[in-house]
């Protein structure tokens, strides 16, 4: 059990440093210096973004108008521009506009030098993403309905497979798994990161914002929290390939589906689970629950019930030796 207690101290300690709180520059009345000009710097710092950002439109189409606010032309939308999903287009320019009361802060968007145009950063948000692989995926797979359809298939996935392996005996991570410790590994690092992830956006939001807009790969160089997020998402692929390769090893091709597509399920809903449920504390305890639970599993495993009559190779349980052929019952 020394294993375990040290394991669950190593989960406490990345916790805690995951509520960490890191301060923010404080709200500021406006991004204006002395003469009335915007003032970039202080823009950027709290938006995350400013002049020549660039960003993907992801709706079906955002309308750009000729003018902002205040302008004598902004009823005018003979001139407005239209761009369509899938168009690239750059922040040309900001503007403030303290009589809008729906949104004061004003963008001048272009696609190209004859596509341009304004729009308010609520409906630039709502419509577009910013222009990197990383930013567009942590956009699909956090939204609602990418949440839901996960929910779906992996509560399904999870249910039929645990069933199956009831009734025929098939391999399923915790329960029926094969002899190694990778698939294991897995579920505890998605686990483990998805509380990572609904930590950073619930005590950390404008660290994560930073993140969204400006992502990387690299560890190096982030907050602490961040370094770490980063560093489980890498575990998490190398762990997931090492998976594959012990899988492709120990199984019969006819059963590496059904393995994969159980481990995939369960994979879900361990993230749909500890990412949803660490705003409201509740995602702590369960993650210490479940790596407790998870590594018990993996030592119980570890230590073979049976031997084998004829051969004494150790067996998970009664049946036919996968070493000599021989029937034990």
């Amino acid at each position: 059990m020394r294993p375990v207690k040290t394991l669950l101290a190593l989960v406490l300690t990345a916790l805690m440093a995951a509520a960490c709180y890191y301060p923010t520059p404080p709200p500021d009345d406006g991004w204006t210096v002395g003469d009335g000009s915007l003032d970039t710097t202080a823009f950027v710092r709290h938006h995350h973004y400013g002049p020549n950002f660039n960003f993907k439109v992801t709706a079906d189409t955002l309308s750009l108008a000729p003018c902002r606010p205040g302008t004598s032309r902004l009823d005018s939308w003979a001139d407005t521009a239209v761009v369509r999903r899938g168009d690239k287009i750059v922040v040309a320019d900001i503007a403030l506009v303290p009589s809008d009361t729906t949104d004061s802060v004003w963008l001048k968007l272009a696609r190209d030098q004859t596509t341009m145009g304004w729009t308010s950063e609520r409906r630039l948000a709502e419509a577009a993403v910013p222009d990197d692989p990383i930013s567009q995926f942590i956009h699909t797979f956090s939204g609602s309905r990418t949440r839901l359809a996960l929910c779906i298939v992996g509560l399904m996935a999870a249910f039929f497979l645990v069933q199956a392996a009831r009734r025929r005996h098939l391999h399923v991570v915790h329960f029926n798994d094969i002899d190694s410790f990778y698939p294991t590994l897995l579920c505890l690092t998605v686990s483990g990161a998805a509380t990572l992830y609904g930590s950073l956006q619930h005590f950390v939001p404008e660290t994560w914002v930073e993140f969204y807009y400006h992502p990387t790969l690299n560890p190096f160089g982030l907050p602490l929290v961040m370094s770490v997020f980063v560093v489980s998402v890498w575990l998490m692929g190398i762990t997931a390939l090492a998976v594959l390769d012990d899988v492709r090893r120990r199984l019969d091709w006819a059963d590496i589906p059904a393995y994969v597509a159980g481990l995939a399920g369960v994979c879900m809903v361990l993230y749909l689970f500890f990412s949803l449920s660490t705003p409201y504390y509740v995602g702590y305890p369960c993650l210490v629950a479940y790596w407790a639970f998870a590594i018990r599993s993996y030592a119980r495993r570890r230590t073979p019930r049976y031997v084998c009559g004829r051969c004494g190779a150790p067996l998970p349980r009664l049946g036919r030796c996968p070493h000599c052929g021989a029937l034990n019952q």
